[in-house]
């Protein structure tokens, strides 16, 4: 077998899955620098990674490591949210334009619409339209402009401000467009209606009672905790082609919207909390899973049929350097959670999106479309 290709299994952990070695193999195969996975259902728990920890070394990535989880934290915002609702301190109907007054929102965005991503506002992040015509956010999205400005802190409000110069996608409520931008305003939203820093929430009502001491909320501290895989980040700059090591970068860009750092193990425990009733009240709960029409997204989650006819709820995250998965059932009983680093070979971006799905597929069908042991 190539080196690259080796799985690391935890030899405490359920026999052998040769359908889950096979698949994050593959992700290598593919061009991801390293993968590591963990998978929780009747069977036991499964954890093994491939490829490496590090280019130019051996080292395989840890089972164990920290990462960046991306958009995997719009979940984690949207129960923070939730949990507020729970409390009557805001209503899921509530309009944000009289919370956030200096902003001058439509006043027909609520709550609901943030989470949903039915709001209608254009993401800081720059946007591409049906017809494929792409529109730049404020904040340097791609290439050396993007590794340039890696080290800038930006404050959620300047986000905020770079989304409303650009014009709506549509009128509140009447469509579906994922922003970055609503989730930003929400964590502006929760630190209006709790009088505290949105990190400081966070720990408070989902990361302590929850025990996620793996998890953290970094603001605009670049570094990851140990241990951890590198992230790569391969961009043309002129006519030359450049990788940029992108395991310390400043995280204030992205926001609530995708900064936080967990691992595999608190993404499980997060999730199948969540899921299994434990973080949320049922009828909000119910509410978080309830799709939308146009994209199957509730609030802070997708929700999505599998090739065998189940139902799964997940969020995936990424940005350059690194994919996030997280699935559940909708009790949580059965999760999935993982890590992929991207490497330093010339990339071709559609191709290996393409095959980042087949091989997600491949690995939801063994996991939540297999018989239960």
């Amino acid at each position: 077998m190539n080196e690259s290709l080796r799985t690391v299994e935890n030899p405490a952990t359920a026999p052998d899955r040769p359908e889950l070695r096979e698949a994050i193999e593959s992700f290598v195969e593919y061009g991801f620098a390293g993968v590591q996975l963990r998978v929780h259902d009747e069977r036991g728990h499964w954890t093994g990674s491939a490829g490496v920890s590090e280019l130019g070394g051996s080292a395989a990535p840890p089972i164990d490591g920290h990462f960046r989880i991306g958009s995997v934290t719009k979940t984690f915002t949207a129960a923070l949210m939730l949990l507020l609702v729970a409390e009557e301190r805001i209503g899921l109907d509530t309009p944000v334009a009289g919370h956030l007054p200096e902003f001058g929102l439509d006043p027909r965005i609520t709550v609901r619409m943030l989470l949903q991503h039915t709001s209608g506002l254009f993401s800081f992040t720059g946007e591409i339209y049906p017809d494929g015509r792409a529109v730049a956010g404020g904040v340097p999205g791609v290439g050396k402009e993007w590794v340039d400005n890696r080290d800038r802190t930006y404050r959620p409000e300047e986000l905020v401000r770079m989304a409303l110069s650009q014009p709506a996608r549509f009128e509140p409520g009447t469509d579906w467009s994922y922003s970055n931008t609503n989730y930003v305003l929400a964590r502006l939203l929760i630190e209006q209606v709790t009088g505290r820093p949105y990190p400081e929430e966070m720990r408070r009502r989902v990361l302590s009672p929850l025990g996620l001491t793996g998890t953290v909320v970094p603001e605009a501290a670049p570094d990851l905790p140990e241990p951890h895989a590198h992230g790569y980040y391969p961009y043309e700059d002129g006519d030359r082609w450049q990788v940029a090591d992108t395991t310390r970068f400043n995280p204030s860009w992205i926001s609530a919207a995708g900064d936080m750092i967990s691992t595999t193990q608190d993404l499980h425990t997060f999730i199948s909390a969540l899921m299994g009733g434990r973080l949320l009240p049922a009828p909000l709960l119910a509410e978080m899973c309830a799709p939308d029409p146009v994209m199957g997204y509730g609030l802070g989650v997708f929700v999505e049929r599998t090739d065998g006819g189940g139902t799964i709820v997940q969020h995936n995250g990424g940005f350059w350097g690194w994919a996030t998965l997280m699935y559940a059932t909708p009790d949580g009983g059965r999760t999935m959670t993982g890590s992929l680093t991207f490497g330093d070979s010339k990339v071709d971006w559609v191709a290996m999106a393409e095959a980042m799905e087949n091989v997600k597929r491949r690995l939801v069908t063994a996991v939540f479309d297999a018989p239960a042991a």
